[in-house]
């Protein structure tokens, strides 16, 4: 009898009892109690007795099976193990499907991953709709693995001297999700999105081309003429402003104030580190005229300063909206009182930097980070808010006296 070659089309078709039936040279066909009909390969790799499968006799017929045995006994002669290399074809064609993966899906899933890092949805928000507007149109459907420099100058080129801040954040977004497809194994290479010694060398420095814009902000000499005029206005916007000024906080921390967040007998308002831009806690000491602003308040739910739908605060918008309708205040901006303030310490006063920086809840210097971080300096911002509070409420004082 044959050592190779035993079995025929005819018998491999008509055979149904279930069994193994040797073709020799390590294949054969084995028939299920089903009827099932496969092909497996067995060797000796190593003084061990292995099998692989070969698929099914529906897949491969009796010519290709036996070649597929074929090239299967060269590996095991040339002492590679079969089903190691099969795992590793197998392994090599998954992870160039990986990188398959386009732009617009490693986006997705890297915002997907970060968002519970990040402050708030808006973030993510934000983030989806700069790579949405300015990537995806160029590479939105292109593999990570094929996005090259020239794909990322055809984005930031016809935005980065005209908007420029945007063009910048849309260059940080795209390095960060090549920078996680490249963990993930979906590219390799260096990213063509990085900017030092990369595209610094092919674009002009943002500052070159775009001015820096600041807040723009009244004059501090004028603040206590404004306080009085806004401590006119009954509005709960015009006391949410009354008392961002004389706190010297940010939009997002003075909306957001809560009830809970407020000690009247100490006269101070604690804003929780997840709420601060830092990432820090943040002890504000509450000058006499911001507690009278908080007495004066209705406590109907958990916000300071309730918007207009329920369990809802203030929107980000009513204070700007309200400097908009004030005769003189049109171009203001919320965030410019904070400059106002910095202002009137350096010339004003001869309370130290480092106090009104950590007024401002600003993050500061090494030296400053020794003496301050282990405490908050809060006495001396006490007696600071307290001369900013006499300052502001001037204007108000001479309007009663007169």
């Amino acid at each position: 009898m044959r050592a190779i070659n035993r079995l025929s089309a005819t018998f491999v078709a008509k055979k149904t009892e279930p069994g193994r039936y040797g073709d020799g040279g390590g294949l054969w066909l084995q028939i299920g109690p089903t009827g099932a009909k496969s092909w497996i390969f067995r060797y000796q790799m190593n003084g061990r007795a292995r099998q692989m499968g070969l698929g099914s006799v529906d897949t491969f017929g009796l010519k290709e099976a036996r070649e597929r045995a074929r090239a299967a006994r060269q590996l095991v002669a040339d002492g590679v193990d079969p089903i190691d290399a099969k795992h590793r074809k197998l392994a090599a064609a998954k992870a160039e499907n990986a990188k398959a993966v386009t732009f617009d899906e490693a986006a997705r899933r890297y915002i997907e991953a970060h968002q519970a890092g990040w402050k708030n949805q808006k973030h993510g928000a934000q983030w989806a709709a700069t790579l949405k507007e300015y990537a995806s149109p160029t590479i939105g459907a292109l593999p990570v693995a094929l996005i090259d420099t020239a794909h990322v100058m055809t984005i930031l080129e016809p935005i980065w001297a005209t908007k420029t801040e945007t063009a910048s954040r849309v260059r940080g977004r795209i390095e960060a999700v090549l920078d996680w497809s490249k963990a993930r194994h979906y590219r390799d290479g260096e990213n063509p999105a990085r900017w030092r010694g990369h595209l610094d060398k092919l674009l002009p420095a943002r500052s070159r081309v775009a001015k820096v814009r600041h807040h723009a902000a009244l004059s501090y000499a004028d603040l206590p003429a404004f306080a009085a005029r806004i401590r006119a206005n009954p509005f709960v916007s015009a006391r949410a402003l009354e008392f961002l000024v004389l706190t010297a906080a940010r939009t997002g921390e003075s909306i957001g104030a809560q009830w809970s967040e407020i000690d009247l007998d100490a006269a101070l308002w604690t804003v929780p580190a997840e709420r601060m831009k830092g990432g820090r806690e943040h002890r504000v000491p509450l000058c006499d005229r911001a507690v009278s602003i908080l007495n004066a308040l209705p406590r109907d739910g958990a916000f300071v300063f309730p918007g207009g739908r329920k369990g809802k605060p203030l929107s980000n918008m009513a204070m700007l909206q309200l400097l908009r309708g004030m005769e003189g205040c049109e171009n203001l901006t919320v965030h410019g009182f904070r400059s106002a303030f910095r202002d009137w310490v350096a010339e004003q006063t001869s309370f130290s930097g480092e106090v009104a920086e950590a007024a401002l809840a600003h993050t500061i210097g090494d030296k400053v980070e020794a003496a301050y971080r282990r405490g908050d300096a809060l006495e001396k911002r006490r007696e600071l808010m307290a001369a900013w509070c006499a300052f502001v409420e001037s204007g108000a004082q001479h309007d009663q006296q007169k």
